[in-house]
């Protein structure tokens, strides 16, 4: 059983987000890894049953590398900002297919100033976002079903970029234009610090995924992967 995440975790990332440089990290990678890292792969451990519940189509993984847990370290290639380390715990639970396309997952977010659950399809390529439109406009009443059941609505909220102007083939006064118009299906519900010291984090959060899971199929859908 998962224990909860300690209040030691937000220490450390606020001091990071102080001391954001190789040194510093360098000097305190093990302690990194006692609050930090470690729980966070119990955490991706105990996801395994809950979310095989919600969906066997997406996967926990409790890799150091290229598993569930985002590394801290930053791409800094094509970025302003230098600093090397994320000042956040990522956790990114893919669909069994999402190393080969642009698939729905589900996101847990920990950092200083918010936690989060999310769940969609981020950024995706142009012919699977065409394809999402395709469905919404296919069937209008599946997608406000969805969008529109209280357990949903009440709590998770749309996030992402949208275009200015209607996509290709869409008029301005179509119905759906908001939804229609959006680059990315992202929804997102706020959780608690106080919720992650608990030994229900998991169940909450794996409880969390399953009310945005008629979301998420609908995307699978779309995208013609199995949900």
């Amino acid at each position: 059983m998962f224990a909860g995440f300690s209040p030691q975790l937000f220490r450390f990332l606020d001091e990071l987000k102080r001391n954001n440089n190789r040194d510093w990290f360098a000097k305190n990678k093990s302690r990194y890894e006692d609050v930090v890292l470690f729980p966070t792969m119990e955490f991706v451990t105990a996801m395994e049953k809950p979310l095989k519940k919600v969906s066997p189509c997406f996967q926990a993984i409790p890799k150091r590398v290229g598993g569930s847990v985002l590394r801290i370290y930053r791409d800094t290639r094509f970025s302003k900002d230098k600093t090397p380390y994320k000042t956040n715990v990522g956790m990114h639970f893919r669909h069994q297919v999402g190393k080969d396309i642009h698939a729905p997952g589900f996101y847990f977010h920990i950092d200083a100033k918010e936690i989060f659950v999310g769940a969609g399809v981020w950024h995706p390529d142009n012919p699977s976002l065409n394809k999402i439109r395709v469905l919404i406009d296919d069937d209008p009443a599946r997608w406000k079903r969805i969008k529109g059941k209280k357990a949903f609505k009440d709590e998770f909220e749309v996030h992402g970029d949208s275009l200015k102007r209607p996509p290709k083939g869409y008029e301005a006064d179509h119905p759906l234009i908001d939804d229609l118009k959006r680059k990315d299906h992202i929804v997102l519900t706020s959780l608690k610090r106080t919720d992650l010291y608990s030994t229900e984090t998991v169940e909450l959060v794996a409880k969390k995924f399953k009310t945005a899971m008629p979301y998420v199929r609908f995307l699978c859908d779309a995208l013609h992967i199995p949900s």
